[in-house]
């Protein structure tokens, strides 16, 4: 520890890297702390085509590599490593990575959130090859196809109904015979002839070649095996914000997102702001974390002055 930064940024993806480009433009010299995962999300993705100024598409980890060049030109400086503990009960605040502290006079916490998973080796095989844990990104990629959804809640209702919109049909697979989901989504569900529920059933693992073709389900009540041919299968089981650092300092809501302040990225302390999908369990798109960013990056420079730094 030499000095005292005027900002440092946890986390990278959009959101983050948005944060930099902006506070470096504002000569605030942000330090970023990337994350071992650098680029989020993202980087798990294959093709993004829903993002503006790319009509041909591009890769995520292409894009991620863009978004980081161009806040490097500004002069942020990269830390390719986790955070492991923060102070934010007095200024300036504190930030570990490991046993190196760094002082600063804020952050920007852009560290994300994770989709959910059946933690299955063959789930990690076909990732962005028929696997995904977005729709909203990946459904167009399926025009004509048979995929899968799996989960019992609004997500995965949503996610079927939109799949239905490319898809040629849609299995919704979920493990029990009785759904978290709003009794309104799962009716629109079931009367959608595009949509096929099959309950008591989970995947015990993908099977394809180079790409998904099947997946074998077991019945969680009979314990019988069978196979399902499907193209794609999208996990609609949750997302976990990645607040583990941050709780009992920062106001998370029930499942663990940072709470905002309405209309801004201000979070519950004073000079900490948040960005990207650690505080928007609804959106999550590269686009509105991008924006999120800007936000607490105008944010944050506006409120150092005021603090007179």
């Amino acid at each position: 520890m030499s000095k005292v930064e005027k900002v440092i940024i946890i986390g990278s993806g959009p959101a983050g890297y948005t944060a930099a480009l902006y506070t470096s433009r504002a000569l605030l010299n942000p330090l970023m702390f990337e994350g071992e995962e650098v680029g989020g999300q993202l980087m798990l993705t294959s093709d993004v085509e829903n993002y503006p100024g790319f009509p041909e598409g591009i890769t995520g980890p292409e894009m991620m590599e863009i978004f980081r060049k161009q806040a490097g030109r500004f002069g942020t400086r990269f830390e390719s490593k986790n955070v492991t503990k923060v102070d934010f009960s007095t200024r300036p605040f504190k930030v570990w990575e490991g046993q190196n502290l760094f002082e600063t006079q804020s952050v920007i916490i852009a560290t994300g959130a994770s989709a959910k998973y059946l933690g299955l080796e063959s789930e990690k095989k076909f990732m962005s090859k028929g696997v995904s844990a977005c729709a909203t990104c990946d459904g167009a990629f399926f025009r004509n196809m048979n995929v899968a959804v799996i989960g019992g809640g609004d997500t995965a209702m949503e996610e079927a109904s939109f799949l239905t919109r490319f898809a040629k049909k849609v299995y919704l697979i979920h493990r029990r015979d009785v759904f978290r989901s709003s009794k309104i989504m799962l009716e629109k569900v079931k009367n959608n002839p595009k949509i096929e529920i099959r309950v008591n059933e989970t995947v015990d693992e993908v099977l394809g070649g180079k790409v998904v073709e099947k997946l074998k389900i077991r019945n969680t009540v009979t314990n019988q095996l069978s196979e399902l041919a499907v193209e794609g299968m999208f996990l609609a089981i949750g997302h976990k914000p990645n607040t583990e650092i941050f709780k009992g300092l920062l106001e998370l809501n029930e499942v663990g997102y940072i709470k905002p302040k309405a209309g801004t990225s201000y979070t519950s302390v004073a000079g900490v702001f948040a960005a990207g999908d650690v505080q928007d369990p609804h959106y999550r798109q590269a686009i509105t974390a991008a924006g999120s960013g800007c936000m607490a990056a105008i944010d944050c420079e506006r409120w150092l002055e005021k603090q007179g730094e």
